[in-house]
C-alpha cells in the first residue's frame, strides 16, 4: 500500500508539472510550482487523496516512465541538461519495440503471450540487459538508466505487482512512443521525398 501511495503522488505531480505550460517561469519558480503539485496531490476526494483517486482509474505507471519524466522535470527545473534528439529516438525506438511486442497479444491479436514471461523473466531480462548495454554503447545514460532501474526495482519489489513487465513499460509510455516513432518516420520519409525532388532536373520541353 504505501508502494502504490509514493507512487501515485510522485506520478501525479510530476505527469501534470509537465502537462501544463511553465510559463516561462525560472528553474526555481517551477521548483516551487512542482512542489505545489504534489501537495495538491493531497488533497482528500471522496475519503481519497486526490492522487490516489486518480491512481484507481489509471493503475501503477512503470518504473521507466518514472524515471523519463523524472528527468525531464529535471530539464524544466534546471538539474539536467536537454536529452539530444538521438538519444530521444533511440529510447523512443526501444520503449516502442518492447510495447509491440507486448500488447498486441494482450488485445487479443496474436496467440503469443509475452506478459506470461514476466512472472519468471530471466530471459526477458537478459534482452533487456543487452538494450540497456547497446543503449550506454550510444552513451543514451537517460535510456540505460531507465531500463537498469526498472531491473533494479523489480529485484527488490519496489512495486506491489510481482511481473517485471508492469516495472518496463505501462500503456501509457508504450502508446506515445509508437505514435512519436511514427511522426518521426513519416517526417523524416517526407523530408527526404522534398530534398530528392528538389535535387532532381527539371525537364526541359
Amino acid at each position: 500500500m504505501i508502494n502504490m501511495l509514493w507512487q501515485a503522488h510522485l506520478s501525479f505531480a510530476l505527469l501534470l508539472f509537465l502537462l501544463t505550460p511553465g510559463l516561462g517561469f525560472s528553474p526555481g519558480w517551477q521548483r516551487l510550482r512542482l512542489a505545489a503539485l504534489l501537495a495538491v496531490s493531497f488533497l482528500p476526494v471522496d475519503g481519497l487523496t486526490l492522487a490516489a483517486y486518480v491512481h484507481s482509474f489509471t493503475g501503477d505507471a512503470a518504473i521507466t516512465s518514472l524515471v523519463a519524466m523524472l528527468y525531464l522535470a529535471g530539464v524544466r527545473t534546471g538539474f539536467a541538461p536537454p536529452l539530444p534528439r538521438r538519444a530521444s529516438v533511440q529510447i523512443l525506438a526501444v520503449m516502442a519495440a518492447l510495447a509491440v511486442f507486448l500488447y498486441p497479444a494482450t488485445l487479443g491479436l496474436s496467440y503469443l503471450d509475452p506478459y506470461r514471461l514476466g512472472y519468471q523473466p530471466r530471459p526477458l531480462i537478459l534482452v533487456v540487459a543487452l538494450l540497456a548495454f547497446a543503449l550506454l554503447a550510444l552513451k543514451n545514460h537517460l535510456g540505460a538508466c531507465m531500463l537498469g532501474l526498472a531491473t533494479l526495482a523489480f529485484t527488490v519489489g519496489l512495486k506491489a505487482s510481482p511481473n517485471y513487465w508492469d516495472y518496463l513499460i505501462d500503456p501509457f509510455i508504450g502508446l506515445y512512443s509508437c505514435c512519436a516513432i511514427l511522426v518521426y518516420v513519416t517526417g523524416r520519409l517526407l523530408r527526404r521525398k522534398a530534398t530528392a525532388q528538389t535535387r532532381a532536373p527539371s525537364l526541359q520541353p
